[in-house]
């Protein structure tokens, strides 16, 4: 019998099917490879601590690397997902940084107490920093790509560039790279400055100063491209 035909007579005796079921599995999912890797993680410890019969992640992920895939992906979607119209050209620029930055500058605590969810997504990407794997670069070529090319392409009007080039690159970096520290280096600063980042006020006032720190550094490559023309 197929899979799905006994999860849907009850045969393999998973206890709830839908939305909800699929909701447990990446939970658990996520705590699990946060914690061991893709390698180390054992489909059926995912299964018993999401209540689920074994050939759940088969029927909702087409197998352990469908399931991963889906982990690491719901990040990016919920990121994706705030990058809606920062590169419109009618925006001045710095209100496109700071649409841009507020889609990266998250909180990790949400009413003083630390958002798990985010704190193992973030450990899980880490990890895939450290060592990629296959479904990381596919996931980020086919999801973030974009997005990088639009950031590129709003640098490029506001420097007067006709089109991407590797500075145009290097910038992008850098913006991204300034603000998204505060996500992964979120404890380390706090161990350095205590409480500077703590509550809405404070975050507020760091995504200030990162959107005038990035209108001057996209002044500063306006200003090399004009002294070299």
């Amino acid at each position: 019998m197929k899979i799905n035909q006994a999860l849907d007579s009850g045969e393999l005796g998973v206890p709830e099917r839908g939305a909800p079921a699929r909701e447990r599995l990446l939970q658990e999912a996520l705590r699990i490879f946060a914690d061991k890797g893709f390698a180390k993680a054992s489909t059926r410890e995912i299964c018993q601590a999401a209540g689920a019969n074994v050939a759940s992640i088969h029927y909702y992920f087409g197998g352990k690397a469908g399931l991963y895939r889906a982990v690491l992906l719901r990040p990016i979607e919920a990121l994706t997902s705030e990058l809606t119209h920062f590169d419109d050209p009618a925006l001045p620029l710095e209100e496109a940084l700071r649409r841009l930055m507020t889609a990266f500058l998250c909180p990790m605590k949400v009413d003083g107490v630390a958002d798990e969810h985010a704190e193992r997504g973030m450990k899980l990407h880490l990890r895939e920093m450290v060592e990629p794997s296959a479904a990381y670069k596919e996931v980020i070529a086919q999801y973030i790509q974009p997005h990088h090319q639009r950031v590129v392409m709003l640098l490029a009007r506001h420097v007067g560039a006709t089109g991407p080039d590797d500075a145009l690159h290097h910038l992008a970096f850098a913006l991204l790279a300034m603000v998204h520290d505060y996500s992964l280096s979120r404890e380390f600063m706090n161990v350095l400055a205590p409480a500077l980042l703590d509550g809405d006020e404070a975050v507020r006032q760091v995504l200030s100063r990162l959107v005038g720190y990035g209108v001057a550094l996209v002044g500063h490559e306006r200003g090399v491209r004009a002294a070299a023309s």
